[in-house]
């Protein structure tokens, strides 16, 4: 099998700017705004390489749409772990899967102090016209959505007790809804609303011991937010006893005693309505939720165990035959009262970056779904729509090319839930460069595609800013 994938876990050191791209086929004329997405973009620290696909060093991929025309940029945040890495070539806090250099007296007095790494490869978020690279970390770094110039940071914890705030957020109507976390002997996610551009105020805390689980995202709908509690999570005793030999996140994931469940939340009052029992299970993303009657369904990708977490090491993951951790695309339904959740199986994985029509669908009932599937390898081979009414499914893939997330941008005024287009930074691993597609949402027919003057590493997650739907494109 021709290995196609490795590119896509590979640095790019090159940084472009507001360079004209060709586009081959015809972008709609509506279709106007800045498509803005973050991830890798560097995996060795001078000597050091990082060992895992969330250590790597944050880039931005910017595009800006008018007329039928793409201009593209690229560049790396500059956070202090991209300055120290490249100044100094040594990594400065610790990451995910890499230790941070220096003594064991340093790493374990880091680690008393709460220092925490500030490398932002999740996502984008606005918060007002102000945009910001962000990972699970206190920092945001503000972004020019033009120029991708790091312009400022900002501690988005404020107004919190809290050391984090995760990447994944909802936005309605300019309020954000998020999770936060502390972690010592005593664990907490804490749910906030954030009005505009203000410090976050708290809602309600989920409170656990010193091995809490592990909380990528969680979600929302009119009423509740749901979050999950995966029997997995990082022993923080054991990671602090373990940091100063080198120890790090992954290596402190492991089974929690806790029972696998799912924790409903109300909106208004921050009140605990139900805690749902379920199978074992760990999710990175959800779809969606909405409420049905005395029950919440919950679309999303589970995966089976925590070698969703662990087996995403960049030693894996290069590999001719990867050991790629599973997920399936599925829904729970959860009882608006203490029980078990009924588990359907939606889409047979291995999937990943579920989207929706998110800004009129997000929290409500809905029928399409977009995914990146993967045939073989470490990457996406295919983008999959999902029919959630009969779970009929449409799919587009081409050999060799590796599609990152379907971002739905919808057409003005759009007269179907599918009236748009999906927008999806790809790599070539044949031709080593990187693409952005455009595919037809209701037929995943290509419209246009525009290549790159280069290769990117695969990308995480972005956001669609524009003038047919200016707010969010995705949770």
């Amino acid at each position: 099998m021709e290995n196609t994938w490795e590119p896509g876990f590979r640095t790019q050191r090159e940084e472009t700017h507001d360079v004209a791209i060709d586009v081959r086929g015809t972008l709609p004329g509506w279709l106007d705004g800045t498509f803005v997405s973050n991830g890798p973009g560097q995996f060795e620290v001078g000597g050091t390489p990082l060992e895992h696909w969330f250590d790597a060093l944050a880039m931005l991929r910017g595009f800006r749409i008018d007329d039928g025309s793409v201009r593209y940029s690229n560049r790396f945040v500059r956070s202090d772990d991209f300055r120290v890495a490249r100044d100094q070539q040594r990594v400065r806090r610790s990451l995910p899967g890499t230790p941070a250099d220096g003594t064991a007296f340093e790493r374990l007095y880091r680690a008393l102090s709460g220092a925490f790494q500030d490398n932002p490869s999740i996502g984008v978020v606005r918060l007002d016209d102000t945009l910001y690279a962000v990972t699970e970390s206190p920092m945001g770094f503000e972004t020019d959505p033009e120029t991708l110039e790091t312009t400022g940071r900002r501690d988005l914890t404020t107004g919190l007790d809290s050391d984090v705030t995760l990447g994944h957020a909802h936005f309605e109507d300019g309020v954000q809804w998020g999770l936060a976390a502390e972690f010592g002997r005593e664990c907490t996610y804490t749910l906030f609303r954030r009005v505009g551009n203000r410090d976050a105020a708290p809602v309600s805390r989920l409170v656990f011991d010193h091995h809490p689980p592990y909380v990528h995202s969680f979600a929302l709908t009119e009423h509740y937010v749901v979050v999950p509690e995966a029997p997995y999570g990082v022993d923080f005793r054991r990671l602090l006893l373990g940091t100063p030999r080198g120890a790090t996140f992954l290596d402190a994931v492991s089974p929690r005693e806790a029972p696998p469940r799912f924790h409903v939340l109300d909106r208004a009052t921050g009140e605990r309505v139900s805690v749902v029992r379920t199978e074992p299970f760990f999710v990175y993303h959800f779809a969606n939720a909405y409420e049905d009657d005395d029950a919440i369904v919950v679309d999303c990708v589970a995966y089976p165990d925590s070698e969703a977490i662990t087996g995403l090491t960049l030693s894996n993951l290069r590999r001719d035959d990867p050991d790629l951790p599973c997920g399936d695309f599925v829904r729970f339904r959860l009882p608006l009262h203490d029980g078990d959740a009924e588990r359907t199986l939606l889409l047979r994985g291995p999937v990943e970056f579920p989207t929706i029509h998110y800004r009129r669908y997000n929290g409500r009932r809905y029928r399409y779904a977009y995914l990146a599937a993967i045939d073989r390898g470490a990457l996406p081979t295919a983008i999959v729509k999902v029919d959630l009414d009969g779970q009929a499914t449409a799919r587009w893939s081409e050999p060799g090319l590796h599609p990152g997330e379907p971002i739905f941008v919808p057409a003005p005024s759009p007269t179907r839930e599918d009236d748009g287009v999906l927008l999806s930074i790809a790599l070539d691993g044949r031709e080593e460069r990187s693409v952005l597609l455009c595919l037809d949402a209701e037929t995943l027919t290509e419209r246009a595609r525009a290549p790159l003057p280069h290769r990117l590493p695969y990308p995480f997650h972005g956001q669609f800013y524009g003038a047919t739907d200016a707010g969010r494109s995705m949770a």
